[in-house]
């Protein structure tokens, strides 16, 4: 989980884009369709049409950085409109990212590992059980 500053603004890119897009090509569309200045540190969101792949792109004091996820199964709640921004609050981005749909409250679905068990682990109590007992 990344934590953020409070003080840190995030914006959306609420247009899909394309996600072979990088650095320059991210912070061209943070000047245009978001319209803020790529250099002040901000976090910028960017969403393919899928919504299953997103990059945040900031402005790391002496650098470019690009955080990237893709999802093995489900969705991303993005707020797709033709306003081509919407700012969120830092803690908006992390429930986005953890699955939270903000708008009905309840985790969208996501892919999970399966559970590896090893041989004869199913009949073995917890250790929490039986120091309990």
């Amino acid at each position: 989980m990344l934590s953020f500053p409070a003080a840190v603004k995030v914006y959306l890119c609420t247009v899909a884009c394309d996600m072979r897009r990088s650095f320059d090509g991210l912070s061209m569309l943070a000047e245009h369709l978001i319209r803020c200045d790529p250099y002040a540190g901000h976090l910028l969101v960017f969403c393919n049409r899928r919504s299953d792949r997103l990059k945040i792109l900031y402005w790391d004091r002496d650098g470019w950085a690009i955080w990237y996820k893709r999802l093995e199964a489900g969705t991303f709640q993005f707020p797709f409109a033709a306003t081509g921004r919407k700012e969120i609050a830092a803690w908006e981005l992390a429930l986005l990212l953890e699955g939270i749909d903000l708008q009905q409250g309840r985790r969208r679905k996501r892919y999970s590992l399966p559970l590896v068990t090893r041989k004869g682990a199913e009949s073995e109590a917890p250790p929490e059980a039986s120091q309990q007992a």
